[in-house]
């Protein structure tokens, strides 16, 4: 793919009703270390997957997408072969799999890593209550502690990424900090349907309520979906407390394997499935 097929991948995307624009393409097709496969039949698109190379750990696969009227014609198995043989070099390669496509993946010999779920939320300030644990909009000066931290947290080197996800939403993105300390930080982004907030990282429970609630707290009435992993029901619960509602599980999967991956427990919300 190529900048030029950004509109066709969009279709794709509002075909399957998922929430990507064109800055996310973009991501992949820009950022160093991703790229994009179309699959075409009689000259229309009908397929897509694209990727990232997360250096030195893993790299990620995303966006596998076949037109609904093609769907059973074996389109999916044909780019995953393709986007397979161009990361052939990494010894991991890591996706979040719909219950739909996880088969697919199961036969490429992918394994399951951890349950997420999805939740979705109108922002409501009311409901949120105090924000607290020093949380503020992260500004352009927290940048290299937060990706030195993310670095850490995450297991790889994600900073253009996030750097991208501040620079066109920075009214999404907060930071919780106590002195000089830095104790989490919460990215966001625009979407189609809704707008997505993650990664929420944080070194507390607490910590990850005041982020969010401080990344939500201004934007009464905009709708936002943050995807979760199912292993934490205090957090879950909290944030059913404050409007959000599960919508469906999905399931992080690898094939290979890249020994741990940073550090779990703070992982409050991860980036989408787009981008891990």
């Amino acid at each position: 793919m190529s900048q030029a097929d950004i509109p066709a991948g969009l279709r794709l995307c509002r075909a399957s009703q998922w929430n990507q624009v064109a800055e996310d393409w973009r991501c992949f097709l820009e950022l160093d270390g991703g790229g994009c496969i179309q699959a075409e039949k009689n000259g229309k698109a009908v397929g897509t997957v694209a990727f990232l190379r997360y250096r030195p750990s893993f790299s990620w696969i995303a966006m596998m997408l076949v037109d609904p009227e093609e769907r059973g014609a074996g389109i999916g198995s044909q780019l995953l072969t393709l986007v397979l043989d161009c990361l052939r070099d990494q010894a991991c390669v890591r996706l979040d799999a719909t219950p739909a496509g996880e088969p697919l993946y199961r036969r490429f010999l992918f394994v399951p890593e951890y349950p997420l779920v999805r939740a979705k939320v109108v922002a409501s300030g009311q409901r949120l209550g105090p924000v607290g644990q020093g949380a503020r909009f992260l500004e352009p000066e927290d940048l290299p502690a937060v990706l030195a931290l993310d670095r850490r947290i995450f297991g790889a080197d994600r900073g253009a990424l996030l750097t991208r996800f501040h620079t066109g939403t920075p009214w999404f993105c907060s930071v919780a900090m106590e002195r000089e300390s830095l104790l989490g930080y919460c990215f966001g982004r625009q979407g189609y349907l809704y707008n997505h907030l993650g990664p929420v990282v944080a070194e507390s429970l607490a910590v990850a309520r005041a982020l969010v609630s401080h990344s939500l707290a201004a934007h009464d009435g905009m709708a936002f979906a943050m995807d979760v992993p199912q292993s934490a029901p205090d957090w879950i619960g909290w944030m059913e407390s404050v409007g959000f509602q599960v919508e469906r599980p999905f399931l992080r999967m690898r094939r290979g394997h890249a020994g741990k991956l940073g550090e779990p427990e703070w992982q409050f919300g991860i980036a989408g499935p787009e981008f891990a």
